[in-house]
């Protein structure tokens, strides 16, 4: 294997492979913002489903303080036993609520409640209650850090003779959450209005986050939850190992597709340049035919012409004498002599190749054409085309299957000098523009025209190699000038150069000027 088939090799797994990995890497950032969607989406249902059942538990402590307050204030003073069995009744009912108290404002009248009550504490509830708007207000509990509680004077006017209060655990209300707030990675924390923390940690994860003030317009408390989301959480082993198979799949199957319609295109191009090929050949080979013909006419007209002219002299002596016998001999050799001349007329018309209509085109066209035709020819002698094109199209008015057949024939005798030469072999073609002609030059860096054959190069029968017919150059300076062109060999160049110089078309004549 050569170095430009190795690296053509090379080149031709590699870019797959990278398009390939390019594919891996989006569908794996797909998956991995799919995932975060997923997540972040599961976090916010989750936090929803806890702020609403919060929320619930903390509209439940306003109806307990209202009928608790209804209850006390209908006592009078006088008896508290019902406020006292109905207290007992919801802290058994709801385990959240810790503690209820009846403290008087005017401090005379013992505390009454479902358990003991300090006197600073009671002093601090006095304090609240009495400086109470009619709304409840909410402390955190001095001995309980994940407590807090709910002041409300009863009744809830001027009047009020009581400071209510419930001892809430700020835990119990958010204990029932469920399953997904034990996962690891996922925390929330529960904050008094003013900040204070109830429950939680003083972090959350940052990754994702969900905020929200419970539902409660006495206890406005702000639920926040957070999530940390890794890498493994993004990209999980399944749905990688999934991905990944998937994304193979449809790669190959998208090479697949694109290999079999690249197959299509070079089977396309394939039927395309043998069809050249052949139109090529054919050219060649009639053009040739014509050639061959032309030279046997020239050869064959005199000695005919010299039989004619002596049958007929031999039948005017004929004609003098007795001898009839001779004279239908002397006819048919006369008219064999007119057939044979006529069919060698016929045969040389027949063969000369008939002129199509000129008409303009690139003349960069034909160039690439025959370079695609020559393809394996160069390849199998090792020669390197050096192509030099302009990049605005170069348009001649010609036949083009003419010149495209001068160009060919140019080129192919440029691989076939350069046969057997040691070191780099090289076929350089040049077009150029000028106000009114374009200049082609086919130049390789082979031995060159020995000088005897210069001065005859273009006469038909002139050939160099073995087995050659001599026609090539002769058939392309006879197109070239079909065309209004010249075809010349330049001198003072190393190997052999071929210039072919042809007429513009008109309108690029004319804007060329």
């Amino acid at each position: 294997m050569t170095n430009g088939d190795a690296k053509s090799g090379g080149n031709g797994w590699l870019r797959p492979f990278l398009v390939w990995c390019v594919l891996v890497v989006l569908a794996g950032a797909a998956l991995a913002a799919y995932q975060r969607m997923v997540l972040v989406a599961e976090l916010e249902r989750q936090s929803a489903t806890l702020h609403r059942l919060a929320s619930q538990q903390a509209d439940q402590h306003d109806a307990h303080m209202t009928a608790l307050s209804a209850i006390a204030v209908a006592g009078d003073g006088r008896s508290f036993d019902l406020f006292l069995e109905v207290a007992a009744t919801i802290t058994r009912f709801y385990p959240r609520i810790v503690a209820v108290q009846l403290v008087s404002l005017d401090g005379q009248s013992e505390t009454v409640g479902t358990g003991p009550l300090a006197p600073a504490l009671a002093e601090e509830i006095r304090a609240a209650a009495g400086a109470a708007d009619g709304g409840i207000v909410l402390l955190p509990d001095r001995d309980l850090p994940d407590h807090y509680r709910m002041i409300k004077r009863s009744p809830n006017n001027d009047a009020a003779r009581y400071g209510l209060t419930l001892r809430i655990d700020a835990g119990k209300l958010v204990a029932d959450a469920g399953p997904f707030w034990s996962q690891p990675g996922v925390d929330m924390r529960l904050l008094l209005p003013e900040g204070g923390i109830l429950v939680g940690s003083e972090t959350l994860p940052v990754s994702a986050r969900y905020e929200n003030t419970l539902g409660s317009a006495s206890q406005p408390l702000l639920l926040q939850t957070g999530m940390d989301i890794g890498l493994a959480d993004l990209l999980p082993a399944p749905r990688v190992l999934l991905t990944l198979l998937g994304v193979s799949l449809l790669f190959l199957a998208g090479l697949a597709v694109m290999r079999q319609r690249a197959r299509a295109r070079s089977a396309m191009q394939q039927v395309r340049l043998s069809a050249m090929e052949t139109r090529l050949t054919h050219a060649s080979r009639v053009n040739a035919l014509g050639e061959l013909a032309s030279g046997l006419v020239h050869e064959l007209t005199q000695p005919l012409t010299a039989i004619l002219a002596q049958a007929q002299a031999g039948r005017r002596f004929l004609s003098r004498g007795d001898h009839a016998a001779l004279v239908p001999v002397l006819d048919d050799t006369v008219t064999q002599a007119r057939r044979a001349s006529d069919i060698l007329r016929r045969f040389r018309d027949w063969s000369r190749p008939q002129q199509a209509p000129a008409a303009p085109f690139d003349l960069r066209d034909a160039i690439r054409n025959v370079r695609a035709l020559l393809e394996q020819a160069s390849a199998a002698q090792a020669v390197r085309f050096d192509l030099h094109l302009p990049d605005a199209p170069v348009i001649v008015s010609a036949d083009a299957v003419e010149m495209e057949q001068v160009v060919f024939n140019l080129m192919r005798n440029a691989i076939e000098a350069l046969e057997g030469r040691d070191g780099a072999r090289r076929v350089t073609v040049g077009l150029t523009c000028d106000v009114a002609i374009a200049t082609l030059d086919i130049a390789d860096n082979g031995p060159g025209v020995p000088q005897a054959l210069r001065e005859r190069l273009f006469a038909p029968f002139t050939t160099t190699r073995p087995g050659g017919t001599g026609l090539g150059l002769a058939l392309s300076q006879r197109l070239v000038e079909r065309a209004g062109g010249e075809i010349s060999l330049l001198d003072g160049t190393a190997g052999a150069t071929f210039r072919v110089v042809l007429p513009l078309a008109g309108a690029m004549r004319e804007a060329a000027q």
